[in-house]
């Protein structure tokens, strides 16, 4: 099952999407598809079935943004929650062969073209995460088995190379 939980940042990139679909590209895209059909035989007008089928790619979009965008709850950084990995938090992490990453813990929404800083809350690593402070260890079972991670910072502010919805 699919958590409902996302960012403020991470659900205001959805809105920005579904705004710039619904009030730049759709309107771009039906005018193209209506000056192809003037055209006349649609059968055989490739620049009408190309903008016709793209028009339902944005429609498809935007009825899953305008559904998903209701389902979904924002949490909001709390200062209870500084010094403990929870949603939205970033942990550097290093295991015991001394490979070190940077993670941070979002909704499955938030994942954006599989970005390898993002893991989803219902990952097995950000299970293990969750609740940890700084120098706790956690185990991840993993399919080659369990893995031990230990936790050397973690922080709530947005890196400046964060991932930016994309038109």
């Amino acid at each position: 099952m699919k958590s409902n939980l996302i960012t403020r940042g991470g659900h205001d990139l959805l809105a920005a999407e579904l705004k710039h679909l619904w009030h730049e590209q759709r309107p771009e895209i039906t005018q193209k598809v209506n000056w192809a059909a003037s055209l006349g035989d649609r059968s055989e007008n490739a620049d009408y079935q190309y903008n016709k089928q793209l028009l339902r790619k944005i429609d498809r979009r935007v009825r899953y943004l305008g559904k998903r965008l209701e389902e979904l709850r924002i949490v909001d950084y709390s200062p209870e929650q500084a010094g403990k990995v929870y949603f939205g938090a970033w942990a550097d992490i290093e295991n015991e062969a001394g490979e070190q990453r940077t993670l941070r813990i979002v909704g499955v929404d938030e994942i954006y073209d599989h970005h390898p800083q993002h893991v989803s809350i219902d990952s097995p690593m950000a299970r293990a995460l969750l609740g940890k402070q700084v120098d706790d260890e956690a185990e991840v079972l993993t399919p080659s088995g369990k893995k031990r991670w230990y936790i050397n910072a973690i922080r709530y502010e947005q890196p400046e190379n964060a991932p930016n919805w994309r038109q």
